[in-house]
């Protein structure tokens, strides 16, 4: 094997999953043995979330480290700015070979994704809405030249089969390699609103099926769609396998970065009248880990971290300079230890079913819509808040405490924080209305308890008097 100066990487893309369809995040199914070791190997982002959960848009801001706002998608169809440069510019100047294999869904295209589209990447064998040209035992997708690729087996299987491939090839080049695989995997077959787990996967999960508090409260899809989405997740964790001892086999696994991570979650109907679109961690939160060259042995990062963070985390970990255009932060110094100045929030912004912004902290989910906005707006002048949960007493966001009075001075704080990282991200300063607001009796929160590791290390009472 050539000795390569530089890590290969590899971005392991899922699309829809939750993040706690993973066993190190409480799931007792054994979906994921593969993702749990290599997190728990590597460097585990154990509150990771979406900075736009939706597809198009939180793709490109993954491509870009930016956010969706500034990168020309701000909803699905769109194309990416093309004066915005993308992960794979930026390994190709260093000296990379950069492929893509999988969905794209960033082009204003069905199905071939034209060169001036791709954002850089120089292998191609991608479909641009990978749903609407196959289906689970039918996959097509289309090569450099346009020409469709038809490829046999169940489509996790399919885009493993050809990752491989192109892994094996690289091998046996001096260049190091980029390689983004993006499934389909876990989400739904749009024409038939069902998801398609490989033969016999669905009944084996229905046996043994947990249902997430959320979603048992709550209802919508879950009993006709979860086992087949766990069905689907198996199958995926199972192409993270392989991947890994492909890299074993090639004697490539200590030199090869490896991120895994999602587009956003799934709420089974239970947020609103479909699957993503909203700022509850159901929709929001993403498995998300990195292993290899300078990552193994990170352990369990417990503070926030957005998608937007994870191109310039790329870039860093393979000794590339960071460009300043990014928005996002690399997560290194938080590997290596190194005191950080960094806030522990995560900014989230919402498209499509409405225009909304919400602000996750390491205790608070604070949310705000905008009511005279079209849901395709890019930002709003005004907006009002609409939620807020405390995510350590309710972390599966059952108990909306927006307008509650014990909780005005934390809606204060997290009001003029939210404010403050939307203008950061490059959005003009908006207005905020507080919540009209009702008494309940309950206990009065201290503005200082708002980022308390400890829900009851700091709780005190607040006398009646203090407003």
């Amino acid at each position: 094997m050539p000795a390569k100066s530089k890590p290969n990487v590899i971005v392991f893309f899922t699309d829809q999953q939750r993040w706690d369809t993973t066993g190190l995040h409480g799931n007792p199914m054994g979906l994921t043995p593969n993702f749990d070791r290599l997190a728990a190997e590597g460097t585990h982002v154990f509150n990771c979330s979406t900075c736009q959960p939706v597809c198009g848009p939180a793709r490109a801001s993954l491509q870009t480290g930016m956010y969706a706002s500034n990168t020309g998608v701000p909803t699905n169809g769109c194309v990416p700015d093309p004066a915005r440069k993308g992960l794979a510019h930026y390994f190709n100047a260093a000296g990379y070979d950069t492929g893509y294999i999988g969905k794209w869904h960033l082009s204003d295209r069905r199905q071939v994704v034209p060169e001036n589209h791709r954002m850089g990447y120089r292998y191609w064998l991608a479909s641009n809405a990978l749903e609407f040209t196959s289906n689970a035992y039918a996959t097509k997708m289309y090569d450099n030249e346009g020409k469709p690729v038809r490829l046999p087996g169940y489509r996790v299987d399919a885009l493993t089969d050809a990752a491989v491939r192109y892994i094996d090839r690289q091998s046996r080049r001096a260049d190091p390699f980029f390689l983004f695989l993006s499934y389909i995997e876990p989400h739904f077959q749009n024409h038939t609103d069902s998801y398609p787990a490989p033969f016999g996967y669905e009944e084996m999960c229905r046996r043994n099926l947990w249902i997430p508090p959320d979603l048992q409260a709550l209802g919508g899809s879950t009993f006709q769609h979860l086992a087949g989405y766990y069905g689907m997740c198996k199958r995926l964790d199972e192409a993270l396998g392989r991947i890994f001892e492909a890299l074993i086999s090639l004697e490539m696994e200590e030199d090869t970065i490896i991120l895994f991570t999602s587009d956003h979650g799934c709420h089974f109907k239970t947020r609103n009248g479909e699957y993503k679109r909203s700022c509850h961690d159901s929709s929001v939160r993403i498995p998300t880990f990195l292993h290899g060259a300078g990552l193994t042995g990170g352990g369990r990062l417990t503070r926030q971290v957005s998608l937007v963070d994870l191109p310039p985390t790329l870039l860093d970990a393979a000794g590339l300079d960071v460009p300043p255009q990014m928005e996002g932060h690399s997560i290194m110094p938080l590997v290596r230890g190194e005191e950080s100045n960094r806030p522990d929030e995560a900014l989230i912004q919402i498209s499509e079913s409405h225009c909304g912004r919400a602000l996750r902290t390491g205790r608070w989910k604070y949310g705000v819509s905008a009511p005279d906005a079209d849901p395709g707006d890019v930002h709003a002048a005004r907006y009002e808040e609409s939620c807020l949960y405390d995510l350590q007493s309710d972390p599966y966001e059952l108990c909306n405490l927006i307008g509650e009075d014990p909780h005005k001075k934390v809606c204060e704080n997290l009001r003029s924080r939210l404010i403050e990282r939307m203008i950061r991200a490059g959005e003009p300063e908006p207005e905020i209305v507080p919540h009209g607001g009702r008494r309940t009796g309950q206990r009065r929160v201290d503005p200082r308890e708002v980022d308390s590791p400890n829900p009851y290390q700091s709780c005190k009472t607040i006398p009646e008097e203090v407003e």
